[in-house]
């Protein structure tokens, strides 16, 4: 089917033609799913890369010769990575599509696992765990709007809910096997890297066949350039290429604006705050899961990898509950608008300081260890909520902003998820396992009110807003 094409004086429009299935939103429900699941597999591979490096410490820390806080700095350096390259990365998909970043971040996510796997210092571990997160979070951050390419609005809930499985249950999952290779002296940490490597390096192949370019703006100046080229007409145009500003500028507002409403937006800093401080929590939890069970319960590596299944039980029970949240969300959404996406996030809120205070007071040798993996696993459905709630409302509330709301969250949880890791453990010596996950649990407490308020207040705070009160208008003059 032939693109519309709308002369001006100047120029011949390009665009698609209503039902033209060349429109990524008309994609067969085939192709929809095999894009969806091919970004949500780099999201998994970039999660559990996370994790499965911890399981590796007791060799690399014997074989480099560092201590264990070097080590722990390879794991908040991955995080940090994922804090601030999308800030710049973001604007690359804008300017070249998403198809060439999803390339080029595998190709180097899986030259980083080369990387420390051939490493002879601890430094050089360090150097690539932060570029594997800055080539990693293109499996996090371009993978909701890649959902949101080729989803309508309405659809979006199931692909959201396996990308949220995929970004929480992986980084149990990675573990579960990690942990064994460690126990193997012939296998050990750099063979956990290798494996890494091989999973990536094939998933890399894969993508130019499995993953098409979804940006519709993209493929719109691709035709414009053909038809240029074809034709010797140089009126062929699209739309976006008279509309879009330069790279230089669009790396300064994709920079600018998600600081900028992270510190004047109450809807974006709350929220942000919130799955900050989950996100911590989990890095604590990567961090923590190791000592607690060696000291308390005598597991050995393999074991302690196994707690690490909690994960991926604590995201299918989110995931479960997200469905009703949907059912919840279709009925509601008509009368509460973005806010009937957060009926499952006041639960959450309950559930997850609840979860920590299970962690904490099951800390004791005396206690059966099942108790502390059903802390974890009910913090991880907690989470999972949370982390699903902050894309699907923000995304509802800011319209077009919704890109850099998201990367103001993404920033915010992810340098969180930063600087948990290198206090943790002198947090743990200092306070005791049991009070400094207390301590936890009762900030969790204080941040009860964060959905609530939003649920029932969410509208009058929106409508203060510079930019959700615009997304509120036009939703009103579309009414």
């Amino acid at each position: 089917m032939n693109s519309s094409k709308s002369q001006t004086k100047r120029n011949l429009s390009i665009e698609f033609e209503k039902g033209d299935p060349r429109n990524p939103i008309n994609f067969t429900s085939r192709r929809k799913w095999i894009i969806t699941l091919t970004a949500c597999f780099f999201t998994a591979l970039s999660a559990a890369a996370a994790s499965t490096y911890n399981m590796g410490w007791p060799s690399m820390i014997r074989d480099l010769n560092c201590t264990e806080f070097q080590a722990t700095i390879g794991l908040s350096l991955y995080c940090l990575g994922f804090a601030v390259v999308p800030l710049v990365s973001a604007s690359f998909s804008e300017e070249f599509g998403r198809q060439p970043l999803y390339i080029a971040s595998t190709i180097g996510f899986a030259l980083m696992h080369l990387m420390i796997a051939l490493s002879q210092n601890i430094q050089t571990v360090q150097i690539a765990r932060f570029l594997s997160g800055a080539f990693g979070s293109t499996g996090s951050t371009m993978v909701g709007g890649s959902v949101a390419d080729i989803w309508l609005p309405h659809e979006r809930g199931l692909p959201m809910s396996l990308f949220a499985v995929a970004a929480i249950a992986a980084t149990g999952l990675g573990p579960l096997a990690a942990g064994w290779m460690e126990m193997n002296p012939r296998l050990e940490w750099r063979w956990i890297q290798w494996i890494h490597l091989t999973v990536t390096g094939v998933f890399a192949v894969s993508i130019p066949i499995l993953m098409k370019e979804t940006r519709s703006s993209v493929l719109l100046t691709r035709m414009a350039k053909k038809l240029r080229k074809t034709t010797g007409d140089k009126r062929y145009r699209a739309r976006v290429e008279d509309e879009r500003a330069s790279l230089r500028t669009l790396i300064y507002i994709s920079c600018t604006r998600p600081i900028y409403l992270l510190f004047t937006e109450p809807v974006v800093a709350s929220f942000s705050l919130w799955v900050g401080f989950a996100w911590g929590i989990l890095y604590v939890l990567i961090e923590s899961i190791a000592p607690v069970f060696r000291t308390l319960h005598n597991f050995n590596q393999g074991e302690i990898g196994t707690v690490f299944i909690a994960f991926f039980i604590g995201s299918i029970l989110g995931f479960f509950t997200n469905l009703y949240q949907e059912k919840l969300y279709q009925k509601t959404v008509g009368r509460r608008g973005p806010e009937a996406r957060l009926y499952s996030s006041m639960f959450a809120a309950i559930l997850f300081p609840a979860a920590m205070f299970i962690y904490a007071w099951c800390t004791l040798p005396g206690i059966h260890w099942i108790s502390l993996a059903i802390g974890i696993t009910l913090f991880t459905w907690a989470l999972f909520i949370i982390y699903l709630a902050v894309f699907t409302y923000l995304a509802d509330c800011y319209g077009p902003f919704a890109s850099s709301a998201l990367a103001g969250q993404s920033l915010s949880r992810n340098i969180m998820g930063t600087i948990f890791p290198l206090f943790t453990a002198a947090m743990y010596n200092n306070l005791t396992y049991k009070w400094a996950n207390t301590l936890f649990a009762c900030i969790g407490l204080i941040m009860i009110p964060i959905p609530v308020i939003l649920f029932f207040k969410g509208p009058a705070i929106r409508a203060r807003s510079k930019f959700a009160s615009q997304v509120m208008e036009k939703v009103i003059e579309e009414k």
